[in-house]
């Protein structure tokens, strides 16, 4: 595994790369964007110490490259953390897509409005986004008023993907309630490593979660949809995932022209948020893999 930084002079990116475990393949490179609160890490390995989608991808033959955000893990911090945005997190991240494109983004959480925009901004960059658990671009958010008793109202409301309001005096820290709640609820969650996984948690951009959620219509829309859903899209869902039910991704899946696979449809239930890092983690990359076998991902490569 190698290194480098790439991302925007005030917003730089650490990368780790895997290269292709196949000589001579010709399937595109993956970028694997993690979710809010985590980092690359997410990608690299599991808290039970199984090997990560990094690595599942780079033997499957692609080129497999894994950013920090700004301000996580290894990706040195903007000051101050608390008021970094959505739109800075993706200006950086875009400078490596076209450093290392096109290529499939590959999207979890709070990283899909990013992915969005990125592929909206730089089609000829894009081959194909592939979202788990993805979040919606603002333009499918209602926006909440920007008023903490009101969104705290709605932390259960799954319609409204479960908001929660960050103050923006100070970076936002999950707590261990909320990572049983959220991320470590589901049946296929490896609980015998959930002190561990507590452990790869970092602290949040406040602004950044409230773009989320759309509080105070601040989010992150996209000006030409059409140009999103020109390009082939998946989103994986599991049926324990408070934040995303069938519904509301499907309702993401319709407006962006994509596929959706709603595990329990595939035959894999009791999966939550973290798809990459559950016991079953094999099972649903293969189901990515299988989509981008038939998504022509060899001839993306010689077409780009």
């Amino acid at each position: 595994m190698n290194c480098f930084f790439s991302g925007t002079e005030s917003h730089p990116v650490h990368v780790d790369v895997l290269p292709k475990a196949r000589i001579g393949q010709t399937k595109p490179p993956i970028i694997m964007l993690h979710g809010g609160f985590h980092t690359g890490a997410a990608w690299l390995a599991t808290p039970d110490g199984r090997p990560g989608w990094a690595r599942y991808f780079a033997q499957q033959g692609h080129d497999v490259y894994v950013p920090d955000w700004p301000g996580h893990g290894r990706s040195p911090s903007p000051a101050p953390l608390e008021q970094l945005s959505t739109r800075q997190v993706a200006d950086a991240i875009a400078v490596l897509v076209a450093q290392v494109g096109p290529a499939v983004l590959l999207a979890h959480s709070a990283a899909g409005p990013v992915a969005w925009w990125i592929a909206e901004q730089f089609p000829a960059s894009v081959l194909a986004v592939v979202g788990i658990a993805p979040g919606p671009p603002a333009n499918l958010l209602e926006a909440l008023p920007d008023d903490p008793a009101v969104v705290e109202s709605l932390r259960f409301d799954s319609t409204h993907g479960c908001p929660v309001y960050s103050p923006l005096d100070a970076p936002t820290v999950a707590d261990a309630t909320f990572i049983r709640e959220f991320w470590a609820n589901s049946p296929r969650f490896p609980k015998a490593s959930i002190a561990t996984y507590a452990r790869s948690i970092v602290p949040e951009s406040s602004r950044l979660l409230n773009e989320r959620f759309n509080i105070g219509g601040r989010g992150l829309r996209l000006l030409d949809p059409e140009v999103v859903r020109a390009k082939p899209i998946l989103i994986v869902t599991g049926d324990h995932d408070l934040r995303h039910p069938k519904a509301v991704d499907g309702r993401l899946a319709e407006y962006l022209a994509a596929d959706f696979v709603w595990l329990p449809d595939a035959g894999v239930a009791g999966n939550g948020h973290m798809l990459m890092i559950e016991e079953n983690s094999d099972d649903i990359a293969g189901i990515v893999n299988a989509w981008l076998t038939t998504q022509g991902a060899c001839e993306w490569t010689q077409q780009g």
